[in-house]
């Protein structure tokens, strides 16, 4: 049985974390919202609750026969356990997901660049604050998170665990890509302090189902709806 996979259809957003994951694993599955017209609305009952005793809150969430896993992190504790993406061990196992929640962290810091005053507003209502954000975002918190990761993948690599991929690896590459999209500028200037994760990028993006999928139609390109968004005020 294929996996259903929920998410808004026009964004990479946070449900690219997750499809990376399907991608890597091969797992057959099912991007609902993408599908037709009754995607979202279908997507919106589940959350209205349906036939579910647990409802999930937001998207993203995966089904799996009867069972509704939301939230990215708990979703790719799921898929790593059952896919090779993640170690046995439980000390390790749970360390790793410890990793996937400070990528969570990071992102919704990503996502504040650009909304420091919250979702509600247009980015064009909330400029002065976006711009006094986002130089601190790149004075303080890139060099404290991206910094870590770092200090991580020096510990022995070529991954974050070691010798094999994780769904954490995965996630690292979608930071490299989105901060690359988003702050092309800052990121340029930014990479010297990183060649590690910047090397795990790239032997994300060569493994063959990866390349294959970000070659694929599959693969939503990046936007001003998204997480990282571009915006030339923001950049400099």
């Amino acid at each position: 049985m294929a996996y259903e996979l929920y998410y808004w259809p026009m964004i990479q957003g946070r449900g690219e974390f997750v499809r990376l994951a399907l991608v890597e694993a091969g797992a057959d599955y099912v991007d609902v919202a993408r599908r037709g017209a009754n995607g979202i609305p279908k997507m919106r009952k589940l959350m209205e609750g349906g036939r579910l005793p647990m409802p999930p809150f937001a998207p993203p969430f995966l089904k799996s026969g009867n069972l509704v896993v939301s939230h990215v992190a708990n979703i790719l504790l799921y898929l790593g356990g059952s896919h090779g993406l993640a170690p046995k061990a439980e000390a390790s196992r749970l360390w790793l997901h410890g990793l996937q929640l400070t990528i969570t962290d990071f992102v919704s810091e990503v996502h504040d660049t650009h909304h420091p005053l919250g979702p509600t507003l247009y980015y064009e209502q909330q400029r002065a604050m976006a711009k006094r954000r986002t130089d601190e975002f790149w004075k303080l918190r890139v060099p404290k998170y991206l910094g870590y990761f770092e200090r991580m993948l020096k510990r022995g690599g070529p991954f974050v665990m070691g010798r094999k991929l994780t769904y954490v690896d995965l996630s690292l590459f979608q930071l490299i890509e989105g901060l690359r999209y988003a702050f092309p500028k800052r990121m340029k200037r930014f990479e010297k302090n990183v060649p590690r994760l910047l090397a795990l990028r790239d032997r994300v993006a060569a493994r063959p189902r990866i390349k294959a999928y970000l070659a694929s139609d599959k693969r939503i390109a990046f936007n001003e709806h998204g997480i990282f968004r571009r915006y030339k005020a923001l950049d400099r």
